[in-house]
């Protein structure tokens, strides 16, 4: 059961957004030389559960000058797919910004420090 929000000065029911509105909402709010991950995206679209989901959005991105989605890592860091050139492109467009990355450790792959350059919101 969807809750419907509280009507407006003018009486009527806002607008209700889709998720795939939602999360490309939050991930155009990811700022520049910040990250966030798959999940915490799907939190602040309010579906706590739908991190994969999250990753099919950032796949069919049609927008990546408005909505950022190399900004968008795994739980760890991991640079987990770009859909948009590869990997290897999406951490290039995150050095550009000026994220930091974790020195490299055989079998963890890249990551982003999250410490440094996660998005707190």
């Amino acid at each position: 059961m969807v809750a419907l929000k509280k009507k407006n000065v003018h009486g009527m029911l806002p607008l209700m957004k889709s998720f795939k509105e939602k999360v490309y909402a939050v991930v155009a709010k990811v700022p520049k030389g910040k990250v966030a991950s798959y999940g915490q995206i799907a939190r602040l679209a309010g579906a706590p559960r739908a991190g994969r989901a999250v990753g099919q959005l950032m796949e069919k991105n049609a927008d990546t000058k408005r909505i950022p989605c190399h900004r968008v890592v795994g739980s760890t860091g991991a640079l987990v797919g770009y859909a948009f050139h590869g990997v290897s492109e999406k951490r290039r467009k995150l050095i550009d910004e000026g994220v930091s990355f974790l020195p490299a450790q055989a079998g963890r792959g890249i990551r982003v420090n999250l410490k440094i350059s996660g998005w707190k919101k």
